[in-house]
């Protein structure tokens, strides 16, 4: 955006002198206006060459006036002269030469105006200057009466106070009144009554002053308040392109649009949501050229009818033309915060015209944001449980222990066994909940993930009497180089060991049939793929793997791939899940993780 520059001092001082000849106000024509269509750009950009383009109407006017004056005079002087028998005179060739150059310099002036920045001394000297110097030759030639014209000095005084300051415009007085004091000297020289010639010239000299202060004033005022209006422009348009480019840059949609269903403007959010494939054209533009959008249409037009939008939003089904239909959720705000009535109806008298602005998300982001919000207190819930249950799972436990140390009979001792595993049982699923639970605070370090997806992986197998191995069930690719990033060690073995024990689980008995591989990525990335060749994972379940209290199996917590996601994203890491069809391994979990730079010092050496 090209912002105009500021105007001199003159311009905004009522203390000081302001002329609009001296003024270096320019706004570049380039200055570009919102992107809201052509007609508000536009009207900001004559808004904003307001000061320049009332100048140059007052200054278009003035020529205009001198040449109509200038053709005036000849037929006058013309006419007498043929009335009265005589020749033409001096007067006459003086008229006719003001006639021309005044009648040049209006039609010069309007095809050149376009190309006109400002006015400058050139243009006073032009027009003014020669007003003062041919009006006050032909007062000075004119023997007769019957033409005054002394009159027409009051025109270049006049102008001289509009377009010029202060001390251009007294000095222009002062010569006009000085030159009608010695035409009154020599007219009375000359025969004729010199005291009141003096004095007539004396009084037309003093109004000259008064109209040069008066106008100078005036023109002042009118500088001033044309600025303040300019200034205030200004800052109008540049608070509208900041909000411009603050919604531009929301993640939520936004549209404005009017009574019959015209898109006044829209974000680039709101234009995706419409068109997936960019097939959305740039506002402004109807919501019913596209079958897809009418549906929104409609309702934006019951809304007007009815005089409100639901507060809860509306959830609606959009598409473009050859795309495939998108649930999003639209809630909506009118303008100038009144009730929709028959009288807001645009082009009745005394109405203004109310916009609707639309906010539109898609749904399936809407019900993620839900859902996240409610795991995220369920899960503060189950932490303050899981505390609670923490007192009286001990105690349980001690007095099982207690009971372990009697003689007891084999019935008994079975219960007490069945007694000890439910409560290890219990234990892990309390520890589960408090580790899942929001608001972990537990920094990231930098580390070895080769090494330490090594030690894990020795560590693991050895605990759930893996062989390792050609013929080992579990595959590990590792780089020969160490590769740094940034976790924490405890987090990296509870993240592996669930995905190693979730890909164990489901996969067969083939050698091979679970692969571990880490590798860098192009870029501050590494990933760490854990896959299995066991059934695809179906459809349905895929969108819940990471929801806690979810699974499959019946003595399942479902908090382990809960917990793996809670973890990685603490230590701005990623997991996902892929389904690879036609693939050995089609089930495939995928860490990202941040590269760093580990000490020496940190390293483990296998």
């Amino acid at each position: 955006m090209s912002r105009p520059r500021s105007s001199p001092p003159e311009a905004a001082d009522p203390d000081r002198d302001s002329s609009w000849f001296g003024s270096t106000v320019a706004f570049s024509e380039e200055t570009d206006g919102p992107d809201d269509g052509p007609f508000w750009a536009a009207r900001v950009r004559r808004l904003l060459h307001g000061g320049r383009a009332t100048q140059r109407r007052i200054y278009t006017t003035y020529l205009f006036a001198r040449a109509a004056l200038g053709l005036g005079l000849v037929a006058a002087q013309g006419l007498l002269n043929w009335l009265g028998g005589r020749g033409p005179g001096a007067v006459f060739w003086l008229a006719g030469i003001y006639a021309g150059q005044a009648s040049l310099r209006w039609w010069w002036w309007k095809r050149r105006a376009a190309q006109a920045q400002r006015l400058s001394a050139m243009h006073w000297w032009s027009t003014i200057g020669v007003d003062v110097l041919l009006f006050g030759a032909m007062h000075w030639l004119d023997t007769s009466s019957a033409l005054n014209y002394g009159a027409l000095l009051v025109l270049p005084v006049l102008m001289a106070g509009v377009l010029s300051s202060r001390l251009p415009a007294l000095a222009t007085a002062s010569a006009v009144t000085l030159l009608l004091l010695v035409t009154a000297f020599h007219k009375g020289l000359q025969g004729g009554d010199l005291p009141g010639l003096l004095s007539q010239a004396g009084l037309a000299g003093a109004g000259l002053f008064m109209i040069s202060l008066v106008s100078g004033q005036m023109t002042q005022r009118l500088a001033r308040e044309e600025q303040a209006a300019r200034d205030s422009l200004e800052l109008a348009f540049q608070q509208a392109e900041l909000n411009r480019l603050v919604i531009d840059e929301m993640s939520d949609g936004v549209l404005v649009v009017d009574r019959v269903g015209t898109v006044r403007a829209a974000n680039p959010a709101a234009r995706a949501l419409l068109s997936e494939q960019g097939h959305c054209p740039a506002p402004p533009f109807p919501l019913g050229q596209e079958r897809g959008w009418r549906a929104l249409r409609d309702a934006v037009r019951r809304a007007y009818e009815v005089g409100h939008w639901p507060p809860e939003g509306v959830d609606l089904s959009v598409a473009a033309a050859g795309e495939m239909p998108r649930s999003i959720r639209v809630r909506a705000r009118f303008t100038r915060g009144v009730r929709l009535t028959a009288e807001s109806t645009p082009g009745r008298p005394g109405s203004q015209e109310v916009l609707a602005v639309l906010f539109v998300e898609e749904l399936r982001q809407v019900l993620a944001r839900q859902r996240q919000d409610r795991l995220v207190a369920m899960g503060r819930i189950s932490a303050g449980v899981a505390h609670e249950i923490r007192n009286p799972l001990a105690a349980v436990a001690q007095a099982n222990a207690l009971l372990q140390e009697d003689a007891l009979r084999a019935d008994q001792q079975r219960l007490v066994r069945i007694i000890a595993d439910n409560v290890e049982r219990l234990r892990r699923i309390v520890d589960d909940v408090l580790e899942a639970a929001p608001g972990g605070t537990t920094p990231s370090r930098s580390l070895d993930a080769v090494a330490e997806t090594g030690t894990i992986v020795s560590e693991w197998a050895h605990t759930v009497g893996l062989n390792l191995g050609g013929a080992s069930r579990l595959k590990v690719e590792l780089p020969t180089q160490g590769l740094g990033v940034s976790f924490d060690p405890d987090h990296l073995r509870r993240v592996l060991v669930n995905l190693l024990d979730n890909a164990l689980r489901h996969a067969s008995d083939q050698p091979g049939s679970v692969l571990l591989r880490l590798e860098a990525l192009e870029g501050d990335f590494v990933r760490l793929t854990v896959a299995n060749d066991g059934q695809p994972i179906p459809a349905e379940v895929e969108p819940h793997l990471f929801e806690p209290f979810h699974s499959t199996r019946s003595r399942g917590t479902g908090l382990g791939l809960y917990i793996c996601r809670e973890l990685c994203e603490r230590h701005g890491a990623l997991i996902d899940f892929v389904r690879l069809p036609g693939e050995r391994r089609c089930n495939q979990f995928i860490v990202v993780m941040r590269r760093d730079v580990v000490p020496d010092e940190a390293r483990l050496h296998l």
